[in-house]
């Protein structure tokens, strides 16, 4: 498995290396004007596309042969990466689509997003079986089109979710790697190595991207590579907690409950002040952050001041995450447990906010 990791991470390296060398004229579609730019020059916004490379590449090698000749497990296995490999394709084709041409509207690609999960649930027969609250769970039981309703939810709104906090350097792309190593940990728990080498395969494929991704932001992952760990990373949750009932449904909801928090959080000050959910800004949690905390910064080229208050922002919502996925990762099949700590997120988060928003931040967390 570690051999299928290097592969694809190879491949994703590789291939985004030539992007970056190659790419730079496609970066002067994208507008200097938008609200969430924070980086000077023309950068390409194409790193989905060696990350999508670099996972066809390694789900293939599984489909025909296993992870360069592993168990009988994961080539009988092979037919869910070509599948997910089919739903995944759709829309981090359009989210490339629109890397490049600029022309995409949200809706359209929202409704490929909702295709993607409709499609994944008609081929994965995928639903969410329990959501762990009793009482809920036996009405949840007798009506199944609620739990495929939720997966097609899940599979439509996870992407965008990555794609709000794709916002600096590395951010996004090792929020979706730690998550991929704690999905592939449960996996290796419950005896789920298929699994495991599924997501394993875009870990490597991330892992490739952020070479060139952080500290420099030679490349970005654009709405592709936000797509692209939004759709699989959400399938994965979904199989992982289908096929193997001792995985707790709010393992994946505490795992990522910082880009959906952050997605919720978002519609909801948006819709109080009147504003379009669509509607793009400068509020987000990443960008307080940087306009906020990470001031000190001094040089003299305002570019490079620019380009270290971006990779020094961060490190700042890594720790965030990991403040949720390592009790994921311990209590993965406790409920009760991932259910206090979803609610510690949530309010701990909301007063973080508040609390930068009103500049009442401590000392020592300004840098």
């Amino acid at each position: 498995m570690l051999l299928l990791v290097i592969l694809c991470f190879g491949c994703a390296c590789l291939l985004t290396a030539l992007l970056v060398r190659f790419g730079a004229a496609h970066a002067r579609r994208y507008g200097l004007g938008v609200p969430q730019r924070f980086h000077f020059g023309h950068v390409p916004r194409l790193g989905g596309a060696a990350m999508l490379a670099g996972c066809t590449l390694g789900w293939f090698w599984i489909a025909i042969s296993g992870p360069l000749g592993s168990s009988n497990q994961l080539r009988m296995g092979g037919g869910t990466a070509l599948a997910l490999w089919v739903v995944m394709v759709i829309p981090t084709a359009a989210g490339i689509i629109e890397d490049l041409t600029q022309r995409l509207g949200p809706r359209f690609r929202l409704l490929l997003t909702v295709l993607a999960g409709v499609i994944a649930v008609s081929v994965l027969g995928l639903g969410v079986p329990r959501l762990g609250v009793p009482g809920v769970d036996e009405l949840w039981l007798a009506y199944p089109w609620l739990g495929m309703a939720l997966a097609i939810f899940a599979i439509s709104g996870l992407p965008h979710a990555f794609n709000l906090i794709d916002g600096y350097n590395g951010l996004a792309g090792l929020v979706a790697l730690i998550c991929c190593v704690a999905l592939a940990y449960v996996s290796i728990q419950v005896g789920d190595r298929q699994l495991a080498a599924i997501v394993l395969s875009l870990a490597g494929a991330t892992a490739g991207f952020l070479i060139w991704n952080y500290p420099r932001g030679l490349i970005f992952a654009g709405d592709g590579g936000a797509y692209l760990w939004g759709v699989v990373i959400a399938v994965a949750c979904i199989l992982l907690v289908q096929r193997h009932p001792q995985v707790s449904p709010w393992f994946p909801a505490l795992l990522l409950i910082y880009p959906v928090w952050e997605t919720i959080f978002s519609i909801w000050r948006k819709a109080i002040r009147g504003v379009s959910p669509g509607v793009a800004d400068a509020l987000h949690f990443h960008q307080l952050i940087y306009r906020r905390i990470v001031r000190g910064v001094f040089h003299d080229d305002e570019s490079r001041r620019m380009l270290m208050r971006n990779n020094r922002t961060s490190p700042y919502l890594w720790g965030f995450t990991l403040l949720t996925v390592c009790p994921a990762v311990l209590f993965w099949n406790n409920t009760m447990v991932l259910m206090g700590f979803t609610l510690l997120f949530v309010v701990s988060y909301v007063y973080a906010y508040r609390s930068i928003v009103r500049f009442r931040v401590p000392r020592w967390l300004r840098r």
